[in-house]
């Protein structure tokens, strides 16, 4: 007698991971359903992460070409005023319409969207909200959430998380950011284009953790140049609120006499942590490894047969377009075809002005396999960006000194995020770093993975095995 299933496929999570492979499953015939806590779809990336933050970038960008006389040397005279709350509305009407897109994709797929939180109540069956579901795979997708600095209370008023830093009522006097990684560069990025004196704290000698060492010191100089003021190698001890001011307590990181900083807004962006606390794992027989991820073997099964993960719970970076891509490939594993992830090719990108991007390994990273030969040009000698007056950045290409075989490409530019799909290209079918998939083109890589084998490979990202030729799926 065949075992009775509610559903073929339950996936864990409405992010840009959870959402495309729920998509995916039920365009491949599979009875598909989401369970979902948040009262819209989309996960972090669509309602509090990639998707306003772009929108509040971009805006921003305009307010400072106006008001910082990039306009005017054109021969564009205006006198802008900020408007503040008419901003904020356009943010919020780009994530209503992209989380209703979500929402419109999964009526026309039939995908049953169970709202409230998830939790195993064993390997096949699981709790959401007051209804009991059994499904034949389960995917998790439940992405990450902020990093909490010990010590240091976040109320997303004074001291706020990158999700209140997204909501800011007024434009705050001094803005001290904690954390020189990509979302706090970013929101520092939008908070000083309006007008406020920002801070940023960062405890390494140096910003952009993970990227390379001549784009990190390049994009320290040009936000300097911004006005942005950093204090690299600082740790921060503190963080008092008292008489709506924040009151930090900061030291060498490598020890030393402690200082205080006054701030109106502390943003506090040292990193995001997996979501896989409350999902019950221990009654499915799973666990997390020592950083609270979830292991996965390359087709995204876990140790749990019928237990598939991606996203922000696994090893990896963490981002939108890996988690889509790895949101198809598992889905198609489901179904029985062949999805494969090439994570040594996934571009990352920091929407800041100018843009900063980078896939591959890094010259220190492509050092420690052999020989390297790096070839650098100047955005200054580039005839458009020095037209559009956009002179800051360059363009890193580091390749094996005896083969010439690229193993990475890293560039500061107006248009990096752009540009960096194309150097990807030579690799794979390059995934371009959007800040997330949306509806309108969702259903394009959906089509072109229809095939059943594909020439892809995928190894663990920064391995020596940079020179694997790609080789049929079986």
């Amino acid at each position: 007698m065949a075992e009775s299933y509610d559903f073929d496929v339950l996936v864990i999570g409405a992010g840009p991971g959870g959402y495309v492979a729920a998509i995916r499953a039920a365009q491949l015939g599979l009875k598909t359903a989401c369970a979902e806590s948040r009262e819209t779809l989309g996960g972090t990336c669509l309602n509090v992460g990639c998707i306003p933050s772009k929108a509040l970038l971009h805006a921003s960008e305009y307010f400072e070409a106006a008001a910082g006389g990039a306009m005017a040397k054109m021969g564009i005279k205006v006198t802008p005023e900020l408007d503040l709350p008419a901003m904020h509305a356009q943010r919020i009407d780009a994530v209503k319409g992209l989380t209703g897109g979500i929402e419109f994709l999964f009526k026309k797929n039939k995908i049953e969207w169970l709202k409230g939180h998830a939790s195993f109540e064993s390997a096949d069956t699981v709790k959401v909200g007051d209804r009991t579901v059994r499904a034949k795979n389960i995917v998790i997708a439940t992405g990450s959430s902020v990093t909490p600095l010990p010590g240091v209370e976040i109320d997303e008023k004074i001291v706020v998380s990158s999700t209140g830093a997204l909501e800011l009522g007024k434009v705050p006097g001094h803005l001290v950011v904690i954390g020189g990684g990509v979302i706090g560069l970013e929101l520092g990025s939008v908070w000083r284009r309006v007008g406020a004196k920002v801070t940023c704290v960062e405890f390494l000698d140096q910003i952009l953790p993970g990227f390379d060492d001549d784009v990190r010191k390049e994009a320290n100089k040009i936000f300097k140049k911004q006005g942005i003021e950093f204090r690299l190698g600082t740790k921060v001890t503190g963080v008092k609120v008292d008489g709506g001011k924040a009151m930090l307590t900061v030291e060498p990181a490598k020890g030393g006499a402690s200082e205080t900083i006054e701030a109106d807004t502390v943003l506090v962006s040292i990193g995001r942590r997996p979501n896989t606390d409350g999902l019950g794992l221990e009654k499915a027989g799973l666990a997390t490894n020592q950083r609270g991820q979830i292991e996965t073997d390359h087709e995204f099964r876990t140790s749990v047969k019928g237990i598939w993960a991606i996203g922000d719970v696994i090893p990896g970076p963490m981002l939108a377009h890996k988690a889509e891509d790895e949101g198809i490939a598992v889905a198609e594993n489901i179904a029985g075809l062949t999805g494969i992830v090439n994570h040594d090719v996934i571009p990352s990108v920091v929407y800041t002005m100018p843009e900063i991007a980078g896939v591959g390994l890094t010259e220190a990273q492509a050092k420690e396999h052999g020989e390297v030969k790096v070839g650098k040009f100047p955005m200054l000698a580039n005839s458009r960006a020095k037209t559009n007056h956009e002179p800051d950045g360059f363009v890193k290409v580091i390749a094996d000194a005896k083969t010439d075989r690229v193993l990475g490409v890293w560039m500061i530019a107006s248009v990096a995020g752009t540009m960096i799909a194309q150097a990807a290209r030579p690799w794979s079918s390059a995934l371009h770093p959007r800040t997330s998939p949306t509806p309108a083109t969702l259903t394009r890589p959906i089509q072109r993975r229809s095939r059943k084998r594909r020439w892809r490979f995928r190894a663990s990202r920064f391995t020596s095995d940079v020179s694997r030729e790609p080789r049929p799926s079986h």
